[in-house]
């Protein structure tokens, strides 16, 4: 199944964001900036960065092809991107291959650049479900599911107070992402967003019936790191954190 559908995005209070989308190779990010801090020359900024780097990602991986294909941690060269030294420190605390924090990397990674450069108030970037968020107000964040009778019906309000965050889903029956499990969405929330989508892809793996979902919110919860999570198999659901749990009543 194709993970197509962008529930975040149409669950986002349009009128609050100025938004576009970005697509280099694999990469296809939407990205959110509040309507005040917006600015046209975000876009070239923005494709430059990405292709910048991307092309140093995959000019390593070239010369170090194990990285890509690991399944447990794996311990990035000295003259790897800093993105991929990233990535590699946050794996050995979910103890699976560094590629599983990829999309929640390259999001943070341009999220902060942006900031970095223009200054903006809010920013919130997508890519292929994992979110970098820094925000100033709360902002309500769905899950998507799958067939799940769940899907698109709970989320968390984040809090404002507690951004930048990371907020990343992993599934094991929606999108082409590899996992060994047979959730159909595990939702992790942490303070750094490379950190919350090797988690995310982590105890996805743990789901193969509903019930796993007690036992992997249970191991969740003991996770310091992690300040909420939402995990649905089927149409049972365990929720974990600080944040309060929200209802979509329809489809935007």
């Amino acid at each position: 199944m194709e993970y197509k559908n962008r529930t975040y995005r149409e669950h986002l209070q349009k009128e609050r964001w100025h938004s576009f989308t970005v697509v280099y190779k694999e990469t296809d990010l939407w990205i959110g900036i509040d309507q005040e801090s917006f600015q046209e020359s975000i876009l070239a900024f923005t494709e430059s960065r990405i292709r910048t780097l991307r092309e140093s990602m995959d000019a390593y991986l070239q010369n170090d092809p194990d990285y890509a294909t690991s399944l447990v941690p794996y311990e990035a060269r000295p003259e790897a991107p800093t993105i991929f030294q990233k990535m590699s420190e946050m794996s050995k605390k979910s103890g699976i291959g560094p590629m599983s924090g990829v999309a929640g990397a390259v999001a943070s990674r341009i999220g902060q650049e942006i900031k970095e450069k223009y200054g903006v108030r809010e920013i919130i970037v997508e890519n292929g479900g994992d979110i970098y968020a820094d925000i100033q107000e709360n902002i309500d964040i769905s899950v998507f599911a799958g067939t799940s009778p769940l899907s698109e019906k709970v989320g968390f309000t984040i809090r404002a107070d507690q951004a930048p965050l990371g907020i990343c889903t992993s599934s094991g029956t929606v999108g082409p992402s590899l996992s060994f499990g047979k959730a159909d969405a595990v939702m992790i929330i942490c303070k750094d967003c490379t950190l919350a989508d090797t988690y995310a892809t982590a105890f996805a793996n743990e789901i193969k019936t509903t019930d796993d979902v007690a036992p992997c919110v249970e191991k969740i919860g003991k996770t310091q790191e992690i300040l909420a999570a939402i995990c649905i198999k089927d149409d049972k659901i365990g929720i974990h954190g600080i944040f309060d749990l929200k209802l979509f009543h329809s489809k935007l």
